[in-house]
């Protein structure tokens, strides 16, 4: 999959993933050279091949940023209807997944277009406890450039 061709329908996969699952999974390799798998919920994409996330509890990630700064990320659809539609036609419509390889840059203060990306992401639990104690005080951002992206294939299923 080239990455910058594909880039808006990557994009709008993240988007679904993010509507569905919450959450990507960020991996990264420590020291001993042993893959850590860390699950995020606030991973932006740019118009770039870019993005940034935020790191207020990740420990792990920015531990091994100092070693390896090779990610990959993947997103999940794990919309319900979407997989089964796909059960039931024997093919799904896009990629169920897609793998982002990528390398972490500096971790630097958020700007108030990015504070203002996650406030629009996390509003429709704006009113709850939860909501302030996880995304609230988020002041710091970690650049991602991405250089791959790869569509997860399952079989015929994902024959395009």
């Amino acid at each position: 999959m080239d990455i910058k061709e594909n880039w808006q329908l990557i994009k709008n996969h993240f988007n679904l993933s993010f509507k569905s699952s919450l959450g990507v999974s960020i991996a990264s390799v420590d020291i001993d050279n042993n893959p850590t798998v860390t699950p995020i919920g606030t991973l932006f994409l740019n118009k770039d091949q870019t993005g940034f996330y935020f790191e207020k509890f990740p420990k792990k990630i920015p531990k091994n940023a100092k070693i390896n700064k090779n990610i990959c990320v993947l997103g999940v659809n794990s919309n319900k209807w979407f997989w089964i539609k796909a059960l039931y036609k024997l093919k799904f419509s896009a990629y169920p997944a897609i793998r982002l390889y990528g390398e972490l840059g500096a971790k630097r203060k958020a700007t108030e277009i990015e504070i203002s990306r996650l406030n629009r992401r996390m509003r429709t639990t704006k009113g709850l406890k939860g909501n302030t104690y996880l995304w609230g005080d988020m002041d710091f951002v970690r650049e991602v450039v991405f250089t791959k992206a790869e569509g997860v294939k399952i079989g015929k299923m994902t024959d395009f």
